[in-house]
Formats: structure tokens, sequence, C-alpha cells
């Protein structure tokens, strides 16, 4: 089973600032680290490979620093990576950092099975997983809690989708976004990273002029239909109030036209 997995550098702190023109995070002098949810897919690829064979290949867009990530990965048991980097993809939104990670993907070769984290810390959208599966024309799974391998063609997804947990079974290719908890990463290996160090062979670098699909205007900042205006931290509300049986859709019309959401 031949395994992609989409990591992503994030800032270390949440004390990040916001271009006030262009809407972008300032990254420059801050430290960095892998996203946490990325851990856990990149886990989950490296158990599937133990079990079943095959390769783990990490792909991750961003500037050349983005390479340490990359190498974490590899110190941890990854094969090799693909740094996707060009300054025609700065300032992307969800939309067009899927459309960079897909055409990178396309263009790295034959898989079987992509593997994401639920979502980043620096943009908590969780919607990558799934547009590049849009763009791609995969089945997606999100809130991945275990995946198992039935054949070489076939493979039982468990989801957790709030009060209900879902099983299903998935042909490949297909892609599939783990949440926090299916398992717990490993340390990189210190031997790992003695022998992988200096391997310059282990990163390959993807830029625009690589894709099929160069045309700039898709990509980073201009290929983005949306914008941050501000970032803010949320007010939290644990109050959950579940809807079942008939006639939910009515109540839950009646409840927002209580409240005078409607």
């Amino acid at each position: 089973m031949n395994i992609i997995v989409c990591i992503k550098q994030v800032p270390g702190t949440s004390n990040v600032k916001v271009d006030p023109v262009t809407g972008v995070l300032i990254r420059d002098g801050v430290e960095s680290k892998m996203n946490p949810y990325d851990l856990f897919a990149l886990e989950t690829a490296l158990k599937l490979k133990e079990e079943n064979g095959g390769t783990v290949k990490v792909i991750t867009m961003g500037p050349p620093a983005a390479k340490d990530v990359l190498m974490e990965a590899i110190y941890m048991g990854a094969d090799d990576g693909v740094l996707v980097s060009d300054r025609r993809f700065a300032g992307a939104d969800v939309l067009a950092t899927s459309r960079t990670l897909s055409s990178a993907i396309t263009a790295s070769g034959n898989f079987d099975l992509i593997l994401c984290g639920k979502q980043t810390t620096d943009g908590d959208t969780a919607q990558v997983g799934a547009e590049i599966a849009e763009y791609m024309g995969l089945p997606h799974f999100a809130n991945v809690k275990s995946i198992s391998v039935k054949s070489d063609n076939n493979i039982t997804i468990v989801s957790e989708l709030g009060a209900t947990i879902q099983t299903a079974d998935a042909s490949l290719p297909c892609i599939c976004c783990a949440d926090a908890d299916i398992n717990t990463p490993r340390l990189p290996s210190y031997k790992r990273k003695c022998e992988a160090k200096g391997n310059e062979a282990l990163i390959k670098t993807l830029s625009l002029d690589d894709f099929k699909d160069n045309n700039p205007d898709h990509y980073g900042l201009s290929g983005s239909p949306t914008q941050v205006e501000r970032i803010f931290p949320p007010d939290k509300n644990t109050n959950r109030e579940f809807i079942e049986g008939e006639n939910a859709g009515a109540k839950v019309f009646e409840i927002l036209k209580a409240k005078k959401f409607i």
C-alpha cells in the first residue's frame, strides 16, 4: 500500500499577527512545529505500512523552511517527502491550498491512500482534506478513528460523527482525515536521523512549473476567493441539544425561531 500523508508546518504559538493588507498570517520569526493532527495521520500511515507493506510519502506546502517538518516525518518512519514551494503559492486560502496540494499529489506518482489531519491549528477550517477529494474526484472520510485493510483494494473506516459512530467499507484510492486520539504518535528515531542526515535525495521540491495546471491565477492569493479580515478567540459554549425522531427539521426550525436566529 502506497500512502501519501499531507502535513503542514504551523506556528508553535497562538500569538500570531495578521497582515492588515493581505489578511495572511505573518509567520516570519515565529517558531514552528508540525501540525498536531498531522502526527495522528502520519502514525496511522506508518502502522498501515508496517502491517501491510508499501511506502509512506509526506507532502507539505510552504516556504523552504517547511522542509524541517518533512525531515521530522522521515525521522519518524516516512520513506521520502515532497516540498511544494513557490512564491506564487503564497497567501493561499483553503481553496487555493487544496488545488495546490491536489496538483502536487497528482505530480508525485501513484498512490493508494491519502491521509490528512482533521484540521490545522493555524486555520482550524477542517476543509482542505474534503476539498482535495473534490479536486481529485475521490471518496472522502472525516473524523476517522481507525482504518483496517480488508483486501488489496478495500479498507474499513470507522469515523466518530458526534453522537454517531459510522463504519464504512471503501475502495481505494480514497482520502481519510484522522481525528485526534486515533493513536499515539511515535517519536522521531535518532538512528533514522543519523542515516538521513545530508541525504538531499529524500526531499523532492515541486513548483508551479511542475503542475499540469500551471496557471498562476489558480493559486496563491490570486486564486483565493476568501480573505481573513481578523482573528479572535471564539466564545466557548458547551451547550448541546440533540433533536431526534420524526419532524426533526420542524423542531430545529422552532428552536432557531425562538432564539431569533431566523
